[in-house]
């Protein structure tokens, strides 16, 4: 069937377009008489509103762009649900992308929301962005932008973050303070601002409790997976059999690594403490359950969302804007695979 719209309606109504559509929004000089009449009609033919129309009168989409770099990711799926909690009471489609940690995805990716007139934008970069000019022309022209989590410093625009240096310092010193003395790290990819971050955090708690900072005992890894997690457990062994614990950067290599052990006879905490990152559900059933630091996925989604639509209604009013870093708050969550 056909879409009905307004001409329909007032045909059908005998009556004019104009008073049609402002019968449906409820005008004082519409009678009550012909609102009814009106309404009862809407419902029997099953208008909907041209969203189409209405964007280009209002000079909105209500939709927003979201590109993250893995919708599967325990963290990232959190953050979804916390920024569509927030959309949806205001009216707004997300539209969620993938860049799958690629530079040239992303790039691509924006300009199509761009295309698309979206109201603005939400992104976490990938693992493979160095080069900023995509996200800088974009605000350039004005169009409302968020980062999280994976944020340029120089890019001029709100974001939304934790201290990652902070927690990963937070995350070493308990593993010290539980009597660790060899502690490797299993780092993400050398480009991403919190990767970097978590790196300083552990080699800065190591040089302050009087360790020496070890660089064969930093492990950088690409994907960030459960497989490689199980690898570089097996390597380190190869590598430091005198190693008693590591931090490292995120709970599903962590698992990988608690699985390889377990398989091998090697007993966590008693021989290796593990401090994960990111506080993922299955760190809570995994055996020995995770020691983790708790990073607010759902929390850092609402937050975002409403940085970016502040921004989108001051963009519509003409009002100044200033930019804004939220940082939220991390807590270690002490489970059994440290000693205390």
């Amino acid at each position: 069937m056909k879409r009905v719209n307004l001409k329909q309606i007032a045909e059908t109504l005998n009556i004019s377009v104009s008073t049609v559509s402002k019968a449906l929004k409820d005008y004082p000089d519409v009678s009550k008489k012909t609102k009814r009449l009106v309404k009862e009609t809407v419902e029997l033919l099953n208008y909907k509103p041209n969203a189409f129309a209405v964007n280009l009168r209002t000079k909105e989409s209500k939709t927003i762009g979201l590109i993250i770099p893995e919708i599967v990711h325990h963290f990232f799926s959190s953050v979804i649900k916390g920024i569509i909690s927030k959309a949806e009471k205001k009216g707004y489609l997300v539209i969620i992308l993938q860049s799958n940690e690629s530079y040239e995805l992303e790039k691509k990716q924006l300009d199509l929301l761009s295309s698309k007139r979206v109201d603005g934008i939400l992104i976490s970069l990938a693992n493979e962005t160095a080069d900023f000019k995509h996200l800088n022309d974009l605000i350039q022209h004005e169009l409302p932008m968020v980062m999280f989590d994976k944020i340029a410093k120089i890019v001029n625009c709100s974001k939304v973050i934790i201290n990652d240096r902070k927690a990963a310092y937070t995350a070493t010193k308990h593993l010290i303070d539980s009597g660790c003395k060899r502690i490797a790290h299993f780092r993400g990819p050398l480009l991403p601002q919190n990767s970097i971050d978590r790196f300083l955090g552990y080699k800065s708690a190591l040089i302050e409790h009087g360790i020496s900072y070890d660089p064969s005992l930093v492990y950088i890894l690409k994907d960030m997976s459960y497989d490689e997690g199980v690898h570089f457990a097996g390597q380190l062994l190869k590598d430091h059999n005198d190693v008693d614990g590591i931090f490292i950067n995120t709970d599903l290599v962590a698992i990988g690594a608690i699985t390889e052990f377990n398989r091998i006879g090697v007993s966590v905490p008693e021989d290796i403490s593990i401090v994960g990152f990111s506080n993922w559900f299955m760190s809570s059933v995994i055996s020995p359950t995770l020691t983790t630091i708790d990073q607010p996925g759902y929390e850092m989604g609402k937050e975002a969302f409403k940085l970016l639509y502040k921004e989108i209604k001051k963009r519509k009013e003409n009002l100044p804007i200033k930019f804004k870093t939220l940082e939220l708050e991390t807590k270690l969550i002490k489970r059994a695979t440290t000693r205390n």
